[in-house]
């Protein structure tokens, strides 16, 4: 494992970029490796960092600007997105600065030495005296930029590859926080609101002026559609993949252009088709070049790329996304989710597709009266087994089970050995269908005007008897709900809390010629899927 991660590797060369002890990038935050850089360029600057108080900290301004997060337009489209990003927007625009209260006369004789960011903050020209964190941050991206040159032409030599991208990530990872470092006036040890303020108010007008130019501009023929902190989304109606590729481009370099340096917009991708489905939810076939033959699957945010349900939602909505974009017939796609319902149904299913893992986080870590899975197993398995408590972080596996109507949904919950050793627990079919699988089905076919549930309501009702185990004791009683999926009578169909209702156990004669009947039809079905 330490192998695969390359954990050492990774932790080796951030702790010589950070010129910091290898136990400390493991242990330590991320304001501990700034100030590990800042420092080393300050002084050789004869700037002395200041420490301020808690209550300094405390009486510093909220923040008041924020990111520009659009809300898509949501729904399925079947001409080609662009995806625009801004490459590493937020640091391209850091300050160096201290508070400082200028006369007024003295402000309009420097007048042209100084900038004004969109929120009334002034900061010095770099002709007149460049800051500490626009020159840490110049070094870090520039560096960054030679070495994944390097890792282009070294593709060959595996060892310097992995030593070169562990480099390039740890200098990702610091220019991304060093931002979070300014605006931190909690628990930052050395903040400055109108840094920070600055940053996403410059980078925030920087963005809509790049979505205005894209809408106003008529020979593209593109609008933006979604837009999210620093990229943008642009919808080109009846474009080709080659058309999409050359328009792109062009504005790329059309909004680079109307910015200073070192801001940069770059193409990214083409998404041909896709699903916008909420803010940080997105879906579809990705295009990264013009020679690209075959598209990849890409998700964003949505339930196939999260580990917070069971691996069938996942594999059961990525396999309809990829007919829905592939053929765009809504049939093959309601056949498809019918069949799967089906398999669950029947006890068809294989149970490792249908097992829950979440994290356990110690005892003492829950509220008195949690209802969490994780917690009750590790309850029951603590009366058998005191040693047999999971690690804090760990994940638990557990199924949801039948059980008897009106109970609480902790109580169903089962690990899944005891699923396997005891043939009366079922998997709870009507759970996985109704909670898991089809609403993030339905949040994505809403959109086309489909509704999923209607393809669950269509199916038959099942009633699959479980057999008992031999090894329990002849007089173990258990509930109805173990035995049947549904609480309906199979010969009239009516509610009722038996197998049979009490109208048709009033005529045996009937009921026995009717379910002969039905046996004889299922049995003549099985023998010509066996021919």
């Amino acid at each position: 494992m330490l192998e695969q991660l390359d954990l050492i590797g990774k932790t080796s060369e951030m702790a010589r970029l950070f010129g910091i002890q290898f136990l400390h990038v493991l242990t330590r935050g991320s304001q501990y490796r700034v100030e590990s850089m800042m420092l080393r360029i300050a002084k050789p600057m004869n700037y002395i960092p200041v420490t301020p108080s808690v209550q300094q900290r405390s009486q510093m301004r909220a923040p008041q600007c924020v990111p520009l997060i659009m809300e898509p337009e949501s729904r399925f489209y079947s001409n080609s997105v662009l995806v625009l990003d801004f490459q590493s927007l937020y640091d391209e625009f850091k300050f160096g600065c201290t508070s400082l209260r200028v006369p007024p006369d003295l402000l309009y004789q420097i007048r042209h030495d100084i900038t004004v960011s969109p929120n009334g903050i002034a900061f010095v020209k770099p002709s007149v005296r460049k800051g500490v964190l626009p020159r840490m941050l110049e070094e870090i991206l520039k560096t960054r930029l030679m070495v994944k040159q390097s890792m282009k032409a070294y593709k060959q030599d595996r060892a310097l590859s992995r030593m070169l991208d562990a480099r390039q990530l740890g200098l990702k990872l610091i220019a991304n926080v060093t931002f979070g470092y300014t605006a931190a006036n909690f628990s930052g040890r050395m903040p400055c609101i109108e840094v920070g303020d600055s940053i996403v108010h410059k980078a925030r007008e920087t963005l809509e002026r790049a979505i205005k130019l894209v809408n106003d501009t008529k020979k593209w023929g593109a609008r933006v559609v979604y837009g999210d902190t620093d990229s943008m989304f642009v919808l080109l109606k009846g474009a080709t993949k080659e058309q999409s590729f050359k328009i792109g481009q062009e504005i790329a370099e059309a909004v680079t252009a109307t910015n200073p340096k070192p801001v940069k917009l770059k193409f990214e991708k083409v998404y041909l088709p896709c699903v916008l489905q909420t803010k940080k939810r997105y879906v579809g076939y990705m295009y990264e070049t013009l020679d690209q033959k075959d598209p990849v699957f890409d998700a964003k945010g949505i339930e196939t790329v999260r580990r917070d349900s069971c691996p069938a939602v996942s594999k059961i909505l990525e396999r309809s996304l990829k007919l829905l974009f592939e053929t765009r017939d809504i049939s093959l796609i309601k056949q498809y989710v019918q069949r799967q319902c089906m398999k669950l149904l029947e006890g068809k299913a294989s149970i490792q597709d249908f097992i829950f893992a979440k994290e356990y986080r110690g005892s003492a870590s829950y509220k008195p009266g949690a209802c969490v899975p994780a917690l009750e197993l590790t309850r029951k398995m603590l009366t058998y087994d005191r040693r047999s408590e999971p690690r804090v972080g760990e994940r638990v596996p557990y199924v949801i089970i039948y059980g008897t109507p009106g109970v609480p949904l902790i109580q169903l919950v089962r690990r899944p050995v005891e699923v396997l050793q005891d043939p009366t627990l079922r998997l709870n079919a009507t759970y996985y269908i109704t909670k898991q699988i089809l609403p993030p089905l339905a949040r994505i076919f809403s959109l086309i005007g489909i509704d999923v549930f209607n393809w669950y309501h269509e199916l038959p009702r099942i009633q699959k008897a479980t057999s008992s185990s031999r090894s329990e004791p002849e007089g173990r009683k258990g509930t109805i709900s173990q035995y049947f999926t549904t609480l309906h009578c199979p010969v009239c169909d009516d509610l009722t809390q038996h197998g049979i209702c009490s109208n048709c156990r009033s005529q045996p004669q009937h009921v026995a010629v009717i379910l002969n009947q039905e046996i004889r039809e299922l049995e003549r079905q099985q023998e010509q899927l066996v021919k």
